[in-house]
């Protein structure tokens, strides 16, 4: 709840801003895709599907010609990833038994956007670039090869079904972040591209964004060293060195302008006027 009202205080302001300006614009936008992780030393893993997005946006348009705008976004961000603890003792990839993870974030990206028109600027087509800043809210975990050691049975969907009789689920759930094992903030760098298309005031766009981590989700091993005595939550024998996280996201979204007149969306190079050449050597003798 705390973090719901921090993001509407910081819509209205930027709703405020925007209308005391012109080349202003807020909006709300969502979207869906997948999150990973890369590990290193390298981890056989594979994406987490179904992660969504939301959030709202602030942009400034420049007029000059293919500049296109900044601005900023107030995102919540569905991240994860799955890892495979004993792929390299398995000979089938079908056999896989994987731990997931998932987290949710609250992120914010610095956006620039260059673009140029089409269609007598009624489309809007962008490229766009993000240094992005995060904080991980919460996470849930499911370590399947946990339960499988806790019931002393190899099918996995027997396992879930007397854990659950028993009311017992030792390997999932919540996921308690520890200091010395689990970094909650984050950075990377964000890219992307999308179109708009100027109805009226409003400002219709989809468009997909990538987002790569640089920041690890876990301490690197010579920073933490109880993985033993952790509980199923923690599937790694040994930290990796590095753990960014990732994420393909396909968005929609829909901007308000607060100016009748958008100039970036019409403003026409104007031709530059010709100087007269001429040269003066002082001033004219007096007749």
């Amino acid at each position: 709840m705390k973090t719901m009202k921090f993001i509407t205080l910081c819509a209205s302001v930027l709703l405020a801003a925007s209308a005391a300006r012109a080349q202003h614009t807020v909006g709300v936008f969502g979207g869906f895709g997948t999150g990973t992780a890369r590990f290193y030393p390298a981890q056989e893993t594979k994406s987490v599907g179904g992660r969504f997005s939301g959030g709202f946006s602030w942009r400034y348009y420049s007029a000059t010609r293919f500049v296109g705008c900044v601005g900023v976004d107030l995102e919540f961000l569905q991240r994860g990833f799955a890892y495979a603890p004993f792929a390299s003792t398995t000979e089938n990839e079908a056999d896989y038994v994987y731990y997931t993870r998932k987290l949710n974030s609250f992120v914010v990206p610095l956006v620039w956007q260059p673009h140029f028109y089409l269609f007598r600027n009624h489309v809007r087509v962008y490229l766009e670039a993000a240094a992005t800043f995060s904080y991980h809210l919460s996470s849930t975990y499911e370590n399947l090869e946990a339960a499988l050691t806790f019931s002393y049975n190899f099918d996995s969907s027997y396992v879930n079904d007397v854990a659950r009789e028993n009311g017992v689920e030792p390997w999932r759930g919540k996921y308690e972040f520890k200091t010395a094992r689990d970094n909650r903030w984050g950075y990377g760098l964000a890219g992307g591209a999308g179109l708009a298309v100027l109805i009226g005031r409003f400002e219709v766009s989809a468009g997909a964004r990538y987002y790569f981590g640089y920041s690890d989700i876990l301490r690197n091993r010579n920073k933490y060293y109880d993985n033993a005595v952790d509980g199923a939550e923690n599937p790694f024998w040994y930290t990796p060195q590095r753990s960014p996280m990732d994420n393909l996201m396909v968005r929609i979204g829909v901007a308000y302008r607060f100016a009748p007149e958008f100039k970036s969306w019409t403003v026409k190079r104007q031709k530059r006027e010709k100087m007269k050449a001429g040269f003066d050597f002082g001033e004219k003798p007096q007749k």
